[in-house]
C-alpha cells in the first residue's frame, strides 16, 4: 500500500469512527451523570414514553419498557353479554355540538367501552389497538390499590383505617408519615411535603423521584417516603400526590406478607374472572424492585370494565363477593367538600360534581366512570398530551355525562 493509499485508508477510517461516535444516543439533559445499570436506549425510550408523538403506542407497550411483575387470571372468565349499538347521540362542549364519533379523535382515544344495565352497547380500538393490547391505567391503579386496601381490613390484615401506618412501616418513623392514620393516606390527606409537579427542566421532588425510581432504577419509589417532611397537619388539607398510594402499597406487601402483585390476583384478579393476566410495571430489576402501585397496573380494555362493573356491583363480580358493598360507598363518597364543577375526592377516587358518578382516572386521559343512577360504565383509554390536559378532561366529561343519559 502505497503513502496515497494508506492517508485514504487512515481519512476513511477517521471518518467511520467519528461517525460512530456521533451515532451514540446522548441522556437528556436532566439524566446525564446520574449512574444507572438501566442501558442508555431504554432510560431515554423510559424518558420519552409520556411525548404524544409515541404514547399512543408506548402506552400500551409498558412490558417492553420495564421489568413487570404478573398478575394472573385464573378460573372461568367473567362472560359480560353484549347488545352492540353505534353511538347515536351528540355532545355538547363549550358552545358547540359534536358527534360521539368526532369526540374519539378530538380527545385522543386509544381504546372505548361503553356498558350500560351490565351489557357492553359499545367497544372500539383505534390506532392499530386490539382487544389483546394491555393498556397503562397510571392513576386508576390507585383507585385499584383503594380496592386492595378493602380488600386487606376485611381479611384482618389491617386492624383498622384509623391505626397510623408508621405502626405497619416503622421505617416511616422520625418523617413526615410518623402517626399519619392510614384513612388520612387514603384520602389525600397525609400533610406530607411533596408537590405533585412533574417539571423534568427544574425537578422537584416528585419529578427526581420519577427519574431515580422510574427511569434509572437507582431507588425504589417510596424510599423517598422515610424522609419527607410535614407541611400540614394530618386530615386538613387534600393534596394530590402518588406518593401516598405507593407508600399504601408498601402497606399491602408489609401487612398481607405478600407481594401487591400476589395479592392483586388473590383479592381481586382471580375472583374478578379477568379474561387476560394484568401486570404491574416495577421500579427496580427482579428481586430488588416493588410494584409501583401508585401508577403502574396494566390491564386490556374489557378487564378494566370488568373491574368498573364489579365496583357499579356494589362489590361483585359474576356472583363472586370481592370486596363489601360498605367499602365500595365508603370509598367513593367524597371524604371532604365537593365542589358542583369540578367534584371531589374519597378514598382514591374521585367524585362527579352534581351527580353520583365516580372515576378512577390516569394520567394524560384513562378513565373508568362509573354512574350508579344510569347504571353505566365507561373505560376510555387515551393518549393526551402532556401538560395542561384540563380541556381535554372537561370535554371527556361532558361526553361522559351525554352517554350516561344515551338509552340505546
Amino acid at each position: 500500500m502505497n503513502k496515497l493509499q494508506i492517508k485514504i485508508f487512515s481519512l476513511f477510517v477517521g471518518c467511520l469512527f467519528s461517525s460512530q461516535l456521533l451515532a451514540q444516543q446522548k441522556l437528556p439533559t436532566p439524566l446525564e451523570g446520574i449512574p444507572s445499570d438501566v442501558p442508555v436506549a431504554v432510560q431515554i425510550l423510559r424518558w420519552s414514553m409520556l411525548d404524544n408523538n409515541v404514547s399512543a403506542l408506548a402506552f400500551r407497550e409498558m412490558d417492553h419498557l420495564f421489568t413487570t411483575r404478573s398478575v394472573a387470571r385464573s378460573g372461568p372468565v367473567w362472560e359480560l353479554p353484549r347488545t352492540d349499538h353505534a353511538m347515536d347521540f351528540t355532545y355538547s362542549w363549550q358552545g358547540h355540538s359534536y358527534s360521539a364519533e368526532e369526540f374519539l379523535e378530538r380527545t385522543y382515544t386509544n381504546a372505548l367501552l361503553v356498558m350500560k344495565n351490565g351489557r357492553i352497547v359499545t367497544e372500539i380500538y383505534r390506532n392499530n389497538s386490539t382487544p389483546q393490547s394491555r393498556f397503562i391505567a397510571w392513576s386508576m391503579t390507585k383507585s385499584i390499590t383503594s380496592i386492595l386496601v378493602g380488600c386487606a381490613l376485611e381479611d384482618a390484615y389491617i386492624d383498622s383505617l384509623d391505626t397510623s401506618i408508621s405502626e405497619y412501616l416503622p421505617e416511616l418513623e422520625g418523617g413526615g408519615y410518623e402517626g399519619v392514620s392510614i384513612r388520612h393516606v387514603m384520602q389525600m390527606r397525609s400533610g406530607v411535603d411533596y408537590e405533585e409537579r412533574y417539571d423534568f427542566a427544574n425537578p422537584g421532588i416528585a419529578a427526581s423521584n420519577h427519574i431515580s425510581s422510574l427511569v434509572k432504577n437507582n431507588s425504589r419509589f417510596t424510599d423517598v417516603a422515610k424522609t419527607l417532611s410535614r407541611i400540614n397537619q394530618p386530615g386538613e388539607v387534600f393534596q394530590y400526590k402518588t406518593i401516598d398510594t405507593a407508600v399504601l402499597g408498601w402497606l399491602i406487601e408489609r401487612s398481607t406478607g405478600m407481594s401487591t402483585s400476589a395479592y392483586t390476583e388473590r383479592c381481586l384478579w382471580e375472583p374478578l374472572g379477568a379474561e387476560s393476566d394484568g401486570f404491574y410495571i416495577m421500579d427496580g430489576p427482579p428481586g430488588i424492585g416493588r410494584e409501583f402501585s401508585g401508577a403502574g397496573y396494566n390491564a386490556t380494555l374489557r378487564d378494566y370494565a370488568r373491574v368498573g362493573q364489579m365496583v357499579l356491583n356494589g362489590g361483585v363480580a359474576n356472583g363472586q363477593r370481592i370486596v363489601s358493598e360498605d367499602w365500595i360507598n365508603l370509598s367513593t363518597q367524597p371524604s371532604g367538600g365537593e365542589d358542583q364543577r369540578r367534584g371531589g375526592y374519597g378514598y382514591q377516587w374521585w367524585t362527579m360534581g352534581n351527580s353520583e358518578a365516580f372515576s378512577a382516572i390516569g394520567l394524560q386521559g384513562q378513565y373508568i366512570y362509573i354512574d350508579p343512577d344510569t347504571e353505566t360504565v365507561i373505560v376510555k383509554l387515551s393518549y393526551f398530551p402532556p401538560g395542561d390536559n384540563s380541556a381535554q378532561d372537561g370535554e371527556t366529561l361532558a361526553f361522559m355525562a351525554a352517554v350516561s343519559r344515551w338509552q340505546p
